[in-house]
């Protein structure tokens, strides 16, 4: 937790900001240990401090590491205590709240507005976020391993994911909260596949049907992020060519990761393959992101990306072919950026036919 505060301290800097200030909860878990509702505060001594209501304060004392813990009413109180820390403090904060932004640049003048600092922190992984994130993507492999057991025909999609859900949930694996969807996974048989980011339905597996399943979950904080499509039964002749076009344009992406690497390049490794095989207007998205705190963060694996892969950076690879009214495929794993790569997920990217 100390090497942290001393890196978000150093990007703070260079934004000329010796004060920190979290409102969001990815942040204050990044920052103290703490995940709920408070206001973290980070000085340039490294003294850091939770503001909270009364109802989380003992948990904060118990989940955080080496902080002061206060209290305070919701609401103003929380501003108001906030204010009276550090009146004269160059701050930094992520508030994406208007009023609340408007209220401390009353009574803290020099107060500016960035997420530099926490995303810039963040976007290196160190040794614990790493184990924790492996341990996620293991997980993911057991729950992938589940689907060729007990994916069938006849059965809804929705089956599919109450299914993989409890047993996520039996090994302190959780929905993510990711705001643009109301469900936890991705699970989209036949036509349903061809839109990338499928709501789970009603529709029954049939017979031929190609099978998106995206497996988006958090493990203590963190999220791993894996797809793999699979196949019910006989698919057809350009369902399969289509399949082994994505898996290669994969394969192709995970090798031309490695520190220094533009993320451009991860992503024109993909693109280009399945351009050479006339595909490339079914590529709709980007090859990948980072992942870590949060399902999407820093950086960005797309065709404008001028950042440089870094060592210890945790990102996703997952080129897909998205063909409207027949079907999707994805391949998608979790991995860490090293000299050599360390991908997450072992679960195999060979055609799985149930």
């Amino acid at each position: 937790m100390k090497q942290r505060r001393k890196n978000l301290l150093k990007f703070a800097q260079k934004i000329s900001c010796d004060t920190l200030v979290t409102f969001e909860p990815e942040n204050l878990f990044y920052m103290t240990g703490f995940w709920g509702e408070a206001i973290g505060l980070l000085e340039k001594n490294g003294e850091t401090t939770i503001i909270t209501p009364e109802l989380e304060i003992g948990r904060a004392r118990e989940e955080s590491e080496d902080c002061d813990v206060i209290t305070a009413e919701r609401g103003t109180g929380l501003i108001s205590s906030l204010i009276q820390k550090i009146k004269k403090n160059q701050v930094c904060t992520d508030c994406q709240n208007y009023s609340v932004m408007m209220s401390l640049k009353k009574s803290i003048p020099k107060i500016k507005p960035s997420t530099e600092p926490f995303y810039n922190s963040r976007i290196i992984k160190d040794e614990k976020e790493i184990q924790i994130l492996k341990k996620a993507s293991k997980i993911i492999d057991e729950m992938f391993d589940i689907c060729s057991k007990k994916m069938k025909v006849g059965q809804k999609e929705s089956e599919l994911q109450t299914i993989l859900m409890t047993y996520a949930m039996e090994q302190e694996m959780f929905d993510t909260g990711y705001k643009s969807t109301l469900n936890p996974l991705i699970i989209a048989g036949g036509p349903n596949g061809a839109l990338p980011h499928a709501q789970v339905t009603q529709r029954k597996f049939k017979k031929g049907d190609l099978v998106v399943t995206d497996l988006t979950l958090r493990y203590k904080g963190y999220v791993s992020d894996a797809t793999r499509t699979f196949a019910i039964g006989k698919i057809s002749q350009q369902a399969n060519e289509t399949y082994e076009i994505v898996k290669e344009s994969q394969k192709l992406g995970l090798k031309a990761v490695r520190p220094d690497v533009y993320c451009k390049d991860v992503d024109f490794a993909c693109r280009k393959y399945i351009e050479e095989k006339n595909y490339g207007k079914y590529f709709i998205h980007s090859t990948g992101h980072g992942i870590g705190l949060e399902v999407h963060e820093l950086p960005t694996i797309s065709t404008k990306s001028e950042t440089k892969l870094q060592k210890n950076m945790a990102i996703t690879v997952e080129p897909g072919i998205y063909i409207e009214n027949k079907f999707g495929i994805r391949i998608e794993d979790s991995l860490i950026v090293k000299e050599k790569s360390v991908v997450m997920h072992k679960f195999t990217k060979d055609l799985v036919q149930i």
